[in-house]
């Protein structure tokens, strides 16, 4: 039988220092990573110790936060158009995918079957787990740390992602309301140069949003800015990004 990993305090030091959080109540955090599979095997009151009653709360926690991070950013979208773009954060893969990036794998607490199956990578399990420590960090911590890492865990990036994905064309609008949700002012835009006859004319426009900094051309001002906008939000979603881009 695999070691009961969590148990140790360095390993529960190793995976707060993951999740960014550090709790009050580690039981809390024990629980949300122990299968059912483990407390049959060692309870006679499974229920009392397995992460299934953490994982339903959490996935009601994640549902509101995700929510309204879209809201936030997305005043203008329909309830459709809301609840697509949940979809694509609150879903098996996207949580696995976020549980295998702090780890959790390493750190769930399996029994015999599960782990002789290959529990750690199950993308079910790992899912589960995700939920269920986020309830975990908001019984212990509550709903403002609990906000804070479903922000850097699995928003990071991906909000300005959907704003590419669900703008159309529409990039000026989309910045906007990435820039909005993130507390930043409007985007600045001038043209800086012009070329071309008049039937052929070609802008190139410079959009400044905070420190980012692109251009973008086009047939028009507006093409342009178009253009100038779609390689901001590129930047937002790269990350730490250069101080310039071009953007066609």
């Amino acid at each position: 039988m695999a070691p009961d990993i969590v148990q140790g305090e360095e390993e529960l030091d190793l995976l707060e220092a993951a999740l960014g959080c550090r709790f009050h109540d580690r039981r809390q955090l024990v629980q949300a990573l122990t299968h059912r599979s483990h407390s049959s095997e060692r309870s006679t009151d499974a229920a009392a110790s397995d992460n299934e009653k953490l994982e339903f709360l959490g996935d009601a926690v994640l549902g509101m936060i995700v929510s309204a991070e879209l809201v936030r950013a997305f005043p203008s979208w329909s309830e459709g158009q809301l609840s697509k773009s949940r979809s694509r954060f609150v879903n098996e893969a996207s949580l696995a995918g976020a549980a295998r990036q702090l780890d959790f794998g390493r750190h769930l607490r399996l029994g015999r079957g599960e782990e002789k199956t290959g529990g750690r990578q199950k993308s079910a399990l790992l899912a589960d787990a995700f939920e269920a420590v986020l309830a975990a960090i908001y019984l212990d911590s509550g709903l403002a740390a609990a906000t804070d890492f479903v922000r850097r865990v699995l928003l990071t990036g991906a909000i300005e992602v959907e704003a590419i994905r669900r703008g159309g064309s529409d990039f000026k609008s989309a910045l906007q309301e990435g820039l909005q949700a993130q507390g930043h002012t409007a985007a600045i835009y001038r043209v800086v140069e012009e070329k071309g006859p008049d039937h052929r004319k070609v802008f190139l426009v410079e959009a400044r949003a905070g420190q980012l900094v692109a251009t973008g051309s086009g047939s028009t001002k507006k093409e342009a800015e178009q253009a100038a906008a779609r390689a901001i939000l590129e930047m937002m979603v790269a990350g730490p990004a250069e101080e310039s881009a071009n953007g066609e």
